[in-house]
């Protein structure tokens, strides 16, 4: 898969599928969800303010579609809540969130009673179609883990190349990114680099090549690499970024989104009992439809 245009263009009537969406009282989520109806990914059910979710699909001169289950959640936690049990009681096959802070909604994810976490680290994954490149990049962890430590980046990268393999990425190139290709002491994000490296030359990590620290450059242009003189088949022809911050992660993204003109992209959290979508609040109808697309891809192609 090149583009995130062939993941809109995949397998369709799967209106079997159904998502539980947290708050989507927002016309770019509810176009969203509309959308991809139409486009025949899946089927909804929506936690919220129903009158305003009325109100908002009359003004965008839609219609509710019968097949939706609506379920009345003034409250933010309580619709989050609400979704979050509708996938623990297999009512649901996939989690949304609308318009609502990731604190509010993950908080319910991670509730030990009914909540839908596994073993397994949660992390946040994104999908990013660069113009100048002629291939996906996936880009973790952005969103969820703020100072992720060893055996969690090594979890961070497990997610991403099962995601990778799941978009038809059969053996991912990472990259784990810092400043500079060099290890320095002084410099932590080198030292985890070196630490997943030789993990990886150990085979404690697999399923991928592997290599690291590398700058943003070396990771993705073949030119700067060869510039740099780095031996490596990943540099230049990273498939996967793996951040060693959320702060990098996060700047990066929003770069490039609000950056570069022509970047299209999906997010999804991987590790939990469903896939989760979760977007920007920011990020555009396009972007949280191919998180759609993606997440249904996730769950119908093991």
């Amino acid at each position: 898969m090149k583009s995130l245009k062939e993941l809109l263009s995949s397998k369709r009537k799967l209106l079997h599928t159904r998502v539980a969406v947290a708050c989507p009282e927002d016309e770019e989520v509810l176009n969203a969800i509309f959308e991809a109806y139409e486009l025949g990914f899946c089927t909804f059910h929506l936690f919220g303010d129903i009158t305003r979710i009325k109100q908002l699909t009359k003004k965008m001169g839609r219609e509710i579609p019968k097949e939706f289950v609506m379920i009345e959640a003034k409250e933010l936690a309580s619709a989050c809540q609400l979704a979050v049990r509708a996938i623990s009681d297999g009512k649901a096959d996939i989690l949304m969130k609308g318009l609502v802070d990731t604190g509010i909604i993950m908080k319910e994810v991670l509730n030990k009673e009914y909540g839908i976490r596994t073993n397994q680290i949660i992390s946040h994954v994104m999908v990013c179609e660069l113009p100048r490149l002629k291939r996906l990049i996936l880009l973790s962890d952005a969103a969820m883990i703020i100072d992720p430590t060893i055996p969690q980046m090594k979890a961070i990268i497990t997610n991403a190349v099962s995601l990778a393999k799941k978009i038809g990425i059969i053996n991912p190139k990472v990259a784990v990114i810092s400043a500079i290709e060099k290890v320095n002491e002084k410099m932590p994000s080198t030292l985890k680099a070196k630490e997943l490296q030789e993990m990886w030359e150990k085979g404690e990590i697999t399923d991928c090549e592997l290599y690291g620290p590398l700058a943003i450059d070396g990771a993705l242009s073949v030119e700067a690499a060869k510039t740099k003189n780095i031996s490596s088949p990943v540099a230049g022809n990273a498939d996967i970024l793996i951040v060693p911050y959320i702060e990098v992660g996060n700047a990066l993204y929003k770069g490039w989104m609000f950056g570069c003109e022509g970047i299209k992209s999906a997010g999804i959290v991987m590790g939990a009992k469903a896939p989760i979508v979760l977007t920007s609040r920011a990020d555009s109808h396009e972007s949280k439809l191919s998180s759609i697309a993606l997440a249904v891809r996730c769950l119908n192609n093991n």
